[in-house]
């Protein structure tokens, strides 16, 4: 099974994505944080890609794709995978389209998350990741911190905050990119009969761990 996470930057598609991944047993691939591993190491990729991130850009398809294609040959993928941040754009979609057709599968389900753009921006702002690759849990210092300050709950490694979840100017202009290229999307998969949207706020006391059992309920059903 093949499921995308759709939403803006801060909406909590990694937490549901992570909770899904241990709930269906696929794993989740982040672009995200293969960008910051290779970033990490100054790889060549990683170099080039940074040159967008580090300006609130979208890192170019012929950086991206091939690299998610790689991923997905993986054995832990040959069930299905859960992509997050992957596609971006109408054009990343159809890559994707026959990426999977080439190999006999497609999109099964996609997500889409939706949360108050004020909402974003204080999440992003509390938002701190473990450093730890093979953990890389995600915490909020208001909402979700963790149990002792700076300190990863699941491995003991210390916790960041993300370069560019630090400055609020940075987040409202991934904002505006998110939906200028990445919110048509939405039509795009609705049109396709897979998307299904969930809202995440505490003004409705839903958060990430809800919708996440909502949805996994709702494959088990399929």
């Amino acid at each position: 099974m093949i499921i995308i996470m759709l939403g803006a930057q801060g909406t909590g598609k990694g937490t549901v994505a992570g909770l899904l991944s241990e709930s269906i047993e696929i794993p989740q691939i982040s672009t995200g944080d293969i960008f910051r591993k290779n970033i990490s190491e100054k790889t060549p990729l990683g170099i080039e890609a940074d040159k967008y991130i580090s300006k609130g850009e979208l890192v170019p398809d012929d950086i991206t794709v091939p690299m998610l294609a790689d991923r997905l040959n993986y054995e832990d993928a040959k069930n299905g995978a859960i992509l997050d941040g992957f596609p971006r754009t109408i054009e990343q979609a159809e890559k994707l389209d026959e990426m999977l057709a080439q190999n006999g599968k497609k999109v099964d389900l996609v997500v889409n998350l939706v949360t108050p753009r004020e909402e974003i921006i204080d999440r992003m702002l509390t938002r701190r990741v473990c450093t730890n690759q093979d953990c890389k849990t995600t915490y909020n210092i208001k909402l979700n911190p963790p149990k002792v300050e700076g300190i990863c709950d699941k491995c003991g490694s210390s916790l960041k905050q993300r370069a560019d979840d630090s400055d609020p100017e940075a987040i409202n202009k991934r904002l505006e990119i998110y939906e200028e290229k990445t919110s048509p999307l939405v039509e795009y998969y609705q049109n396709k009969g897979v998307l299904k949207t969930e809202t995440i706020s505490i003004s409705i006391n839903r958060m990430g761990a809800d919708v996440a059992k909502d949805i996994t309920e709702y494959i088990k059903n399929k």
